[in-house]
């Protein structure tokens, strides 16, 4: 299926500054780049690279004071993986690959580890799977209350709890917090979301299930099968999709999604959704 992204984001920069933007779709067996463009103003590209570990694309732009504007547009062919969920199972610690081992650990936003009684406690009554995850996701869904502005850039899963309210980014990382405490890999994903309403940028996670990766949502509010992966990372703190060195206030923000091939309505809950084993 093909996909049409885009952003527009402009900022006002007080001194010079150098910006670090995560904005490009990664490229996999699964999610293949068909063409984009990047257009700048009151700036200049000074550099572009991909993370080994991570695959996310990275582009540095050195920035004057003044305003900053920058259009991104690309054209994505998705390739999702749907599988029956049942089927779906844990893979014991021993088993794990080497380079998934580091998400079982807690990190900064997902300390796993303060967490691990709750979890057991919640859900330590379900075979650890595609099922167990889901049930994470529906308890997430069902307990929190999904509320713009109800966090901030330091919030981290212990606080959501506490909040009992946040948004994207804290829904995927206590998903993600949840899953380390049963033993089962987890990590961040920043995307480009189909269907979410108003269209951002959307945050879910993916656990380590039956060797692949697969995706959840706990917010419910966008299509699983179209999802566009932007970054990677062990939470948040690792996939922003900007970064500055200097003083910058955002100005305007735009995103936005689509595809002439499909339709709105999805059913996010009888498939398992799997982009890429890497």
């Amino acid at each position: 299926m093909k996909y049409s992204v885009s952003c527009t984001l402009g900022y006002e920069v007080a001194e010079e500054t150098v910006c670090l933007f995560n904005l490009q779709p990664s490229q996999f067996d699964r999610q293949v780049l068909l063409g984009e463009n990047l257009d700048l103003s009151g700036g200049r590209e000074i550099d572009r690279f991909t993370v080994s570990e991570s695959g996310n694309r990275i582009f540095k732009v050195l920035a004057p004071s003044g305003k900053l504007l920058l259009k991104y547009r690309a054209d994505v062919d998705l390739d999702p993986l749907l599988e029956d969920p049942a089927t779906i199972k844990a893979v014991e610690p021993i088993d794990l690959p080497l380079d998934v081992l580091p998400h079982l650990n807690p990190s900064r936003f997902c300390q796993s580890d303060r967490l691990k009684a709750f979890a057991n406690r919640e859900f330590g009554q379900i075979e650890r799977g595609h099922g167990s995850v889901t049930a994470i996701c529906n308890w997430i869904h069902d307990t929190l209350e999904y509320l713009p502005g109800s966090s901030h850039g330091t919030t981290s899963a212990v606080d959501t709890i506490i909040d009992h309210a946040g948004v994207c980014r804290d829904f995927a990382h206590l998903g993600i917090t949840m899953c380390r405490a049963m033993d089962i890999p987890a990590r961040y994903v920043s995307s480009y979301a189909f269907r979410l309403d108003p269209p951002d940028f959307h945050a879910v996670f993916e656990a380590y299930l039956g060797g692949r990766w697969y995706l959840f949502d706990a917010t419910r509010k966008a299509a699983l099968d179209g999802l566009i992966r932007i970054g990677l990372g062990r939470d948040a703190a690792e996939v922003s999709f900007s970064s500055f060195f200097g003083k910058v206030e955002p100005a305007e923000m735009e995103v936005a999604i689509t595809s002439p091939g499909r339709g709105t309505e999805v059913d996010l809950t009888t498939k398992a959704v799997s982009l890429s084993e890497r």
